[in-house]
């Protein structure tokens, strides 16, 4: 099956569309990765799994790393959909250390508390040299109620977050801030929206938090409504105009997200 070069592989009819925050980040993560080799490759935290598909079409040996069940089973639509062979798996692997050319994970670590502690993990099973791609959410002043809604501890600063990468390994070769405006925009106005859909029926706030993280991968139903609009050639057009605007600011603080690739040291 075709993927739309727009919009990239979707799965509308099991309720997972991309959204116009996930389409900013996948064009910046797309340029990123041209200048990588092909090889093998895990993505942790691989959601619907629609950018590890395109990363398998372009000639990687994707497998990914999906402790949400709920989530592996939207992967597993979305593989079989896009006639891929990519492994998933619940838990890591003990033979992971220096297995790995590239190693993705977006919009993930800040779900994690130790965050530290996890990204030394995954640096681990990346082969010495090896690459690894990140994104996070940007800049505290920005959380809102779409934060708390994912299940998110914290969002990053440009500073402390290349201190952290830094310290654990890495050498940092590209730093974008990605998404202004449009990012910052459409989070503004989805904050009321997500503001009502808060998990908070637990008994503590860790269950909550957990509650709202499980689905924060695969639940697309506030962009749903807005797929047909954004399908249209006016639609497509405007991801393009916005996607052409980003890319004058990445190196400029603006946006609502940064993307990250950096190189294992020996």
């Amino acid at each position: 099956m075709m993927i739309d070069p727009v919009l990239g592989p979707a799965i509308p009819e099991l309720g997972w569309v991309p959204a116009p925050r996930y389409l900013m980040r996948r064009a910046r993560i797309r340029r990123l990765m041209d200048k990588i080799p092909t090889g093998s490759l895990i993505e942790i935290g691989s959601g619907a799994a629609a950018l590890l598909v395109e990363l398998a079409q372009k000639g990687f040996q994707c497998e990914a790393l999906e402790m949400s069940a709920d989530a592996r089973a939207l992967s597993t639509s979305m593989i079989h959909k896009f006639a891929q062979n990519i492994p998933l798996h619940a838990s890591p692997n003990p033979d992971w250390k220096n297995c790995f050319d590239v190693l993705c994970a977006f919009d993930v670590l800040e779900h994690i508390e130790h965050d530290q502690q996890a990204l030394a993990q995954w640096i681990s099973w990346i082969k010495p040299d090896g690459h690894l791609l990140l994104s996070v959410p940007a800049h505290m002043k920005l959380w809102r109620a779409g934060d708390k809604w994912a299940g998110h501890f914290r969002r990053y600063e440009r500073s402390s977050f290349i201190m952290l990468l830094e310290n654990s390994g890495l050498e940092v070769e590209v730093f974008e801030c990605y998404g202004f405006p449009l990012t910052n925009f459409t989070e503004w106005i989805s904050a009321p929206i997500y503001a009502r859909r808060i998990y908070n029926k637990a008994q503590n706030d860790d269950a909550n938090r957990k509650q709202n993280n499980d689905r924060s991968g695969t639940d697309r139903k506030p962009h749903m409504a807005l797929y047909p609009l954004l399908r249209s050639l006016p639609g497509k057009w405007t991801l393009g105009l916005f996607s052409a605007i980003q890319s004058l600011f990445i190196n400029q603080d603006l946006g609502s997200g940064y993307v990250v690739r950096a190189r294992r040291r020996c």
